[in-house]
């Protein structure tokens, strides 16, 4: 009996271990995620800075009428889902793409030199990017304009003033900084893969090209699966830094650069409108968690094992 008690509080004393370890993390989502939650009301409120949160009028779902009516709702979620889509096709591929070619150069030092030069990008700010972007794109000293175009007799492009290129600009900024950092996963999962299966295929007679496409490949899907479906459930959200900084906040550009953070941002800071920001971020949370149920269910009726729930 008293070995049975002993045991129970070293248990205890192991778990309560566990969950100080934890607390810093839990202390963070209860900060950040949760405690949050409780200015959903706000959507649902004529906000006053005179009156304050609590007793500021009700209006209804005005907010949100007021939202949907204005050109802005259109724009910002047709933004904000086409470029999510683009990121997670793209992203998925170029760093499911990285990761086989690091996994194959074996284990070498150049390795390190080549994941390091990868990661680097996701270490620099929004900001510092946002830089680094005005100084190929300003139209009177950038790089582009000044050596690329000149170099072949192409006219200057204003590119802070003209819209069309910038999809392609975000996408590729955001891989740029992103593809180092979304292929360590994806390494991961190649490097746990057994040997002595590639060793069977090259046996068989399979060339590397083979290897790759009949087994890396299926032994990915599962991480693919999840990492895609943890991506759908943001797909309603945007990389702020990425949308705000690296256009620069220019007004022209807001047709291609509106998402629904921005426009987020743009109504608090700008608008003071606590309201309708707050309706904006609901219906994002709201959409993005009807996503994941939607492709969570289409996952499990096809491939229940590699289901989240």
């Amino acid at each position: 009996m008293k070995a049975i008690t002993k045991k129970r509080k070293k248990q205890k004393f192991k778990d309560l271990s566990l969950l100080l370890i934890a607390l810093p993390g839990i202390a963070y989502l209860l900060i950040n995620n949760y405690i949050p939650m409780l200015g959903i009301f706000l959507a649902f409120k004529d906000y006053s800075f005179m009156k304050g949160i609590f007793k500021s009028d009700w209006c209804g779902f005005d907010n949100f009428k007021f939202l949907f009516k204005t050109s802005d709702a259109w724009i910002m979620t047709r933004n904000t889902i086409l470029y999510n889509v683009a990121f997670i096709i793209i992203g998925t591929a170029l760093s499911i793409l990285v990761a086989i070619f690091i996994c194959e150069l074996g284990k070498r030092k150049r390795v390190k030199i080549y994941q390091a030069a990868l990661l680097l990008p996701n270490m620099l700010s929004w900001v510092v990017i946002g830089y680094i972007a005005y100084a190929f794109l300003n139209a009177d000293t950038g790089f582009i304009n000044n050596t690329i175009l000149k170099g072949l007799g192409i006219d200057p492009i204003s590119w802070y003033a003209q819209s069309g290129a910038w999809p392609a600009i975000i996408i590729i900024v955001y891989l740029w900084k992103n593809i180092g950092y979304m292929s360590i996963i994806y390494t991961a999962a190649i490097s746990g893969i057994d040997k002595s299966i590639y060793e069977a295929a090259a046996v068989d007679g399979a060339t590397k090209l083979n290897q790759i496409w009949n087994i890396t490949l299926p032994m990915l899907k599962p991480t693919v699966i999840t990492l895609t479906l943890m991506s759908i459930g943001r797909i309603f959200f945007s990389d702020f830094g990425l949308f705000y900084q690296v256009p620069q906040n220019s007004g022209a550009l807001y047709g291609v650069t509106q998402t629904i953070d921005t426009y987020v941002y743009r109504g608090l800071m700008e608008l003071n409108d606590v309201g309708m920001s707050a309706a904006a971020g609901l219906y994002q949370s709201l959409i993005g968690f009807v996503l994941v149920l939607l492709a969570n269910k289409f996952v499990r009726k096809h491939d229940a094992e590699n289901a989240l729930f």
